[in-house]
């Protein structure tokens, strides 16, 4: 038996669209059942002016009032969504769940139809006697004042969807979430427990922990599971990268110890992963790198061909790689004695450059443009890098500047390059001549 199942499904319930929106609308709910249930008669007289004389004209306001909310309703998802599908195709469509999920599009959502299941129990609950006392009057009110606020968070919705799909914002918004998950894995490091060091994988025997789940894992308590190790005795190594899909029944962690785990140590290794839907940038900052890099080769494709979107992107990865190359992300918790309580797999910077310039310049190497943004790229970068890391810079370098040379034969072009090939400051030996074929 799966005792993870609960916590995932609770877990997958919090990170829904509906989470936030059913609070809302539970609220609303919870307001109305209170105002049919309670009937409140020692109201103050000077209020007495605001009742209904007559029963219908309560129920005719309730019924236009909920009929225009419908309205509402409609097309500002329609539109919405027709918005966020052109999005998708322009950009991408990993950018599309993210946009949904926003917390504020839930709170608008929520307010929507909480307001129309407000305004319906009003509706359903007849009225005591023949005329709306002051009471229920001030209800109904109340249910006008909803509809007011409907249509201001209208304004908004509509205002800040229309802004959250300008490549602008979108790229703004990948920065400062992957910026936010590089500052978290930097104050990670400060302290003296987390290292990044070889582990050695001999010391015990080694027993393995197969996953109960398939999906992406972004994320883990390394800090539960190296308390666990420590009582145990023991130490944990994932044997996968985070951001990796596992599937089921595959050994994702090894456990080196005298002794095979338990079935109650298993359950606890295995709830401190963090499963996710899709890609999450403000837990792994590789996601936030390869989406920006798939919205640059987006806009190279020939049905959209927007290479200025693409430099855009290239932009905002030469920020974040600069950040990442000022800290050393750490692979280990360690004792006070120095043993290795729990290790994974960190991602080499030379692999991260491939997966997230090479495709760029895959799709963009025909575009003078796209290849001149990337040597510049390479050349900022160079001034953050140490001597390891120069040598991976060179070499991404080289690569673009041998693709110049294919592709620039007319003399105007192989002038505008060589004149933008050595300029600016770096520490890179980039030649101040295209090499000839």
């Amino acid at each position: 038996m799966d005792m993870l199942k609960p916590f995932r499904r609770l877990r997958k319930v919090r990170n829904s669209i509906a989470y936030l929106t059913s609070v809302i609308i539970a609220v609303y709910i919870g307001l109305a059942i209170a105002v049919v249930g309670v009937n409140v008669s020692n109201l103050p007289n000077f209020l007495k002016f605001i009742s209904f004389d007559n029963p219908n004209t309560a129920r005719t306001l309730l019924a236009t009032l909920i009929a225009g909310m419908i309205s509402l309703v409609v097309f500002s998802f329609s539109m919405v969504m027709s918005v966020l599908t052109q999005a998708g195709s322009n950009f991408s469509n990993k950018l599309v769940f993210g946009l949904m999920t926003e917390k504020r599009h839930q709170h608008v959502l929520g307010h929507y139809l909480g307001t129309i299941l407000y305004i319906l129990i009003l509706l359903l609950v007849p009225v005591r006697g023949d005329t709306p006392d002051t009471w229920r009057s001030l209800a109904v009110y109340l249910g006008a004042g909803m509809v007011i606020n409907s249509l201001v968070l209208f304004v908004f919705f509509i205002h800040a969807t229309s802004q959250s799909v300008q490549i602008n914002a979108i790229t703004q918004g990948l920065l400062r979430s992957t910026q936010s998950s590089l500052r978290k894995l930097k104050k990670r490091g400060e302290h003296s427990c987390y290292v990044n060091k070889c582990c050695d994988d001999n010391q015990k025997p080694c027993y393995y922990v197969y996953s109960r789940d398939s999906g992406y894992i972004q994320n883990a308590d390394l800090e539960n599971l190296a308390e666990l190790s420590r009582i145990k005795n023991m130490a944990i190594k994932l044997n996968f990268s985070f951001g990796d899909f596992v599937v089921k029944n595959f050994p994702i962690i090894s456990v080196f110890s005298t002794v095979s785990p338990c079935a109650d140590t298993q359950d606890k290794i295995l709830s401190a992963l963090k499963y996710v839907e899709g890609e999450s940038t403000k837990d792994h900052y590789v996601n936030g790198l390869t989406q920006l890099m798939e919205v640059a080769i987006k806009s190279l494709s020939p049905g959209i061909n927007d290479p200025g979107t693409a430099r855009l992107c290239i932009h905002q990865i030469t920020e974040l790689m600069s950040q990442r190359l000022t800290l050393t992300p750490s692979n280990m918790i360690i004792d006070k004695k120095g043993r290795c309580l729990v290790s994974w797999h960190v991602e080499k910077l030379d692999s991260l450059f491939f997966r997230v310039f090479n495709p760029i310049l895959h799709y963009g190497g025909d575009d003078l443009s796209i290849c001149l943004s990337l040597i510049k790229a390479f050349k900022t970068l160079s001034n953050f890098a140490d001597e390891e890391d120069k040598s991976t810079i060179q070499r991404h370098a080289e690569l673009v500047v041998k693709v110049l040379a294919d592709n620039c034969q007319d003399p105007l072009e192989v002038h505008f390059v060589e004149a933008r090939l050595s300029e600016g400051i770096h520490c890179l030996s980039i030649p101040s001549k295209l090499p000839k074929n």
